[in-house]
């Protein structure tokens, strides 16, 4: 490390990535976490904090540049909070995402896979289907700001599109600031939920005060003439309701063409963001279960349905389990719908003891887990009694997968045969990873 004069900004070569894609360097034996570097380069940073344990810095100057160095096609990139990687090539974001697995495979559950599967991959701009975006009405700026919130969580990116959004969003941020702007009502909208399915997308307003009926038009008109979906939500989530169009069913759709399974979910509900990637990874998973006309299989977190009923295709009997009502019964829904009838659910707390339940007191010759970021402890402990003979586990957060992959492997005797990183969120440092487990 070479000091320069105001002894607040340094020189430093990177050594490595941090979990969360920040650079590390070690300065004086002390770790400097510096946002925007890679390993390799030489940069010039300013010191943001320091501690006992560690120092912060902000990039100022790359002196020598890595070659996974690309520039950022967004104009707010560093500035936004939405995404943290996009001054790394997507391929070596991949691999980055696949060293991080591998460590806490290691760290967390001292297991390794007997095989890395291949990085699944889509579309890297425009992918999320998504979002929740800030609201708030500043004069001073013009209008309403409408985005993301800044790293520094407090103020909302200045943005006027957004290269991750589905374009139907992203590329009309702008449209959305001048919209809202123009409502007697913007000082008391604070955010925008928005979702796209196959074919529109669909825009819930929340609003703290009742709207007025100058107001009421404008949004009727601007959904008429952009042929947006529009929710309203006064209250709580419970609040939320369709104004346009006018029509009693409320949900959108999503397809899984390789099974031709229609899934219908209102823009609140939980779903995959990336689509194309979802699409993906369902046919992996089924895959890696390789199932059989006469096996029966345990969906466990199964929301909506999303794996639940492409099993039912090749299964004998599904069970799927829930732990909130509105998606169990969103899931049985969309069994009616798609004509499924070797598909049932339960609704369950995973998270709790759940070994006496109906759906327990059986066996299973396979298993489904897709969990929320907590993981599955609780239920992976209570397996045993199933004896399936494979599990497939899919995460959105490696650490607790690879606590689980410990109980799984060095508790109850299954095998990680199988592992690998899925790019569901290309540009930030979300890792999403898939595992088979093998009795």
């Amino acid at each position: 490390m070479k000091n320069l004069p105001d002894q607040q900004e340094a020189i430093a070569t990177i050594s490595k990535l941090s979990h969360e894609g920040r650079g590390i360097a070690y300065i004086n034996g002390k770790a400097t976490f510096i946002n925007n570097a890679l390993p390799g380069e030489e940069v010039r940073f300013r010191y943001t904090r320091r501690k006992s344990q560690f120092d912060e810095g902000n990039l100022l100057e790359v002196i020598k540049a890595s070659p996974d160095r690309v520039s950022p096609p967004c104009a707010v990139y560093g500035t936004c909070g939405g995404c943290s990687l996009q001054h790394i090539a997507p391929q070596a974001q991949i691999k980055f995402k696949q060293q991080v697995l591998a460590e806490q495979f290691q760290h967390f559950g001292q297991v390794a896979p007997k095989e890395w599967l291949e990085p699944l991959q889509a579309e890297v701009w425009g992918y999320r289907h998504k979002g929740r975006l800030s609201v708030k009405f500043v004069p001073k700026k013009g209008g309403a700001m409408v985005g993301f919130r800044e790293t520094e969580p407090r103020y909302i990116t200045d943005m006027q599109r957004c290269e991750i959004l589905h374009p139907l969003l992203g590329e009309r941020i702008q449209l959305f600031r001048g919209w809202i702007g123009s409502l007697d009502s913007a000082s008391e909208i604070p955010q925008l939920e928005v979702a796209v399915d196959d074919t529109r997308a669909a825009i819930i307003i929340r609003h703290l005060e009742p709207l007025s009926s100058k107001d009421i038009e404008k949004i009727r008109e601007f959904a008429k003439q952009y042929e947006f979906w529009i929710y309203l939500q006064p209250k709580g989530p419970d609040s939320i309701h369709l104004f346009y169009p006018e029509q009693e069913n409320d949900l959108l759709s999503y397809s899984l063409p390789n099974y031709q399974i229609e899934m219908r979910f209102h823009p609140n509900d939980f779903t995959q963001v990336n689509m194309p990637l979802n699409r993906k990874m369902v046919d992996l998973a089924i895959e890696l279960l390789d199932i059989k006309p006469d096996e029966r299989v345990l969906d466990l977190f199964c929301g909506l349905g999303n794996f639940t009923l492409a099993l039912a295709r090749h299964a004998r009997e599904v069970v799927g389990v829930e732990g909130d009502n509105k998606m169990t019964e969103r899931a049985a829904l969309n069994a009616k719908l798609n004509h499924l009838d070797n598909v049932s659910f339960y609704m369950a707390n995973l998270f709790e003891e759940v070994s006496s339940q109906a759906f327990m007191k059986t066996t299973y010759d396979k298993v489904l887990l897709d969990p929320p970021r907590a993981g599955a402890e609780q239920i992976v402990a209570q397996l045993a009694q199933l004896k399936a003979k494979k599990i497939v586990y899919i995460s959105c957060n490696p650490a607790t997968l690879a606590r689980d992959a410990g109980i799984l492997v060095n508790q109850l005797g299954y095998r990680l045969e199988k592992a690998g990183v899925m790019d569901m969120f290309p540009h930030t440092s979300h890792v999403e990873s898939i595992a088979l487990f093998v009795k």
